[in-house]
């Protein structure tokens, strides 16, 4: 008998915004837990992937309501989908688990999540909007200066802040000079090889303003035009994972009208989870639209895979350092780009690249899983730096906002000599023959 208590509004089934066929490609081998960050922490079936399509199924096939215990086994899952590099099979978890997720976030009438202000006022009012966010944080960008910052994170004090406004506060890095905006155009140097946008987004602008100019210096050394359009916004990747997906969708068609696409070969992002937002467009809403959501995704490249496949134009200045590179969960996974990173930094002399261990398992970012999910977050926090620490390296290297905040904030706590950076800030350096 099918059971209709799925707590949504009128027992709607959320497995239905699924395509079923997608659950058939899971053979059930178990290949994915091992790479699983939730599994590997909790031991617990229903904490891996197989286990979370086995419950999603039972309750597409009806043979079971949505109970919140099978919820929070879903709301635990980070999203990295390391279960697709790993799967035999070719599963396409994230166009399982988001659209389930999104349908039973979307129609959660709980309480407490209604009338979540952190929700509706921090991530959906602030986070998508830079300049919201520099106006905000400029008392506590001063405070930084001034080693107020630093001395109250010392004696525990912002551990008093309570909950994820605590913890939003903790991620933040030390200040550094972010330069002035991006203009609207900056020219190549040499010989003209690519017309390229770039895409800023609002969380990689106002904390990584300084990564954007690098990423830039290094595509003009690259033989790139670079266009920045300025009606350009958020991605919508924070709506969409916070389960607004009409926001996301409204955030997304702004982008399909500020970039000009047939001006461009390619509409370049340096930040891992954009990217791979911005390359979906295409699946996430069939409408009208869809058609030139898919041409604008066509056009999104990775400013690592970009560069790859033009060829580096080899740096000269010399960085005498030992490197370790993590793999951004949304670059190595969700955009299948490893490889391409490990390259381009191989050209920087004298810099040796030790590889870091379980590179493949997320640091515990996940977009705003570290604001909503402490406990799990802290526990993958910890157990990255130890990798970390273990190849003796002084850089970190990530090519996500979210890494390089999680990691920071890590080796900040433990008082760690590491410098943790974007690969772009770093091949930047090499090329303008300054030192780290």
């Amino acid at each position: 008998m099918i059971q209709t208590d799925y707590n949504t509004p009128n027992g709607q089934n959320p497995g239905a915004a699924v395509d079923y066929e997608l659950f058939l490609q899971c053979i059930h081998c178990g290949l994915c837990t091992s790479t699983c960050p939730t599994f590997t922490e909790l031991g617990d079936e229903n904490d891996g992937p197989r286990g979370r399509i086995q419950l999603m199924r039972l309750v597409a096939d009806g043979r079971c309501g949505l109970t919140d215990r099978m919820r929070r086994h879903l709301e635990l899952c980070l999203d990295c989908r390391a279960c697709e590099t790993a799967c035999p099979s070719g599963v396409q978890y994230g166009r399982l688990i988001e659209p389930f997720r999104l349908a039973m976030q979307e129609a959660d009438k709980r309480t407490e999540k209604r009338f979540d202000w952190f929700r509706e006022l921090i991530l959906f009012q602030l986070f998508p909007y830079a300049d919201r966010m520099r106006r905000l944080l400029a008392p506590v960008r001063f405070s930084q200066r001034l080693g107020l910052y630093d001395a109250a994170e010392r004696l525990g004090l912002l551990d008093l802040v309570p909950s994820r406004l605590g913890r939003m506060i903790g991620l933040l890095p030390p200040p550094v000079k972010s330069g002035p905006k991006l203009p609207r155009f900056l020219p190549a140097v040499g010989r003209k090889r690519a017309r390229v946008a770039f895409f800023v987004g609002c969380v990689a602008d106002a904390m990584f303003r300084h990564t954007h100019w690098a990423t830039a210096r290094v595509l003009q050394q690259n033989g790139c035009d670079i266009f920045i359009p300025e009606e350009q916004g958020c991605c919508g990747a924070i709506h969409f994972h916070a389960g607004d997906s009409r926001g996301a969708r409204k955030m997304a068609d702004a982008n399909l009208v500020a970039f000009e696409l047939d001006r461009y070969d390619a509409i370049v992002v340096n930040h891992a989870g954009c990217a791979a937002m911005m390359k979906e467009y295409g699946l996430h809403w069939k409408d009208g639209l869809q058609p030139h959501r898919e041409k604008f995704a066509a056009k999104v490249k990775d400013v690592h895979e970009l560069l790859d496949t033009l060829g580096l134009v080899p740096p000269s200045g010399r960085i005498d350092q030992i490197a370790t590179y993590h793999d951004a969960c949304h670059l190595g996974h969700a955009q299948s780009i490893t490889e391409a990173p490990r390259r381009l930094l191989a050209k920087i002399p004298g810099l040796k690249l030790v590889d870091l261990p379980e590179t493949e398992i997320c640091c515990g970012s996940a977009g705003t899983y570290n604001l909503n999910e402490a406990e799990m977050s802290d526990r993958l926090a910890r157990r990255k730096l130890e990798n970390i620490l273990s190849t003796g390296a002084r850089i970190v290297l990530a090519a996500n906002a979210g890494c390089l905040l999680q990691i920071q904030r890590e080796v900040r706590r433990g008082g760690h000599p590491l410098l943790v950076m974007h690969p772009m800030d770093l091949l930047d350096l090499s090329y303008r023959g300054e030192q780290p």
